[in-house]
């Protein structure tokens, strides 16, 4: 003889399943507070920018590193020509690596006028994160 299930029960499986998702919904997102809250901490963390301004010859050179990363440019001078050198590395990988010539030698003003510009790129870009 096949016996009927107790009337509260077709009602026990939504109510678990329900329950489930719910302790699996606030699980998720307390990962998410504690995941959020170490990238605040580690922000926190980060040292400061470290500038090294170098005078070479009739140009310049700026090393920036914070961490692991770094950032370089160089501006070679001569009489005839300009060449402007820009890397970013994080550790020992490059993520940037390029260089560029003019058929002019620089003036100081426009050397200044490079790194001044470099410097303030990277700030920009460390405070936009």
């Amino acid at each position: 003889m096949l016996t009927q299930p107790p009337s509260n029960a077709p009602l026990a499986r939504p109510r678990a399943s329900r329950l489930a998702l719910l302790g699996l919904a606030l699980t998720l997102s307390t990962i998410g507070l504690i995941d959020h809250r170490a990238e605040a901490a580690d922000a926190a963390t980060e040292p400061e920018l470290q500038i090294d301004i170098t005078k070479i010859g009739l140009g310049k050179e700026v090393v920036i590193t914070q961490g692991k990363k770094e950032w370089f440019m160089r501006v070679e001078v001569t009489p005839e020509n300009s060449v402007v050198v820009r890397q970013e590395k994080q550790g020992e990988r490059y993520l940037l690596d390029e260089s560029e010539m003019h058929d002019r030698a620089m003036t100081s003003a426009e050397v200044d006028a490079a790194i001044t510009d470099f410097i303030n790129s990277v700030k920009t870009r460390q405070k936009v994160k």
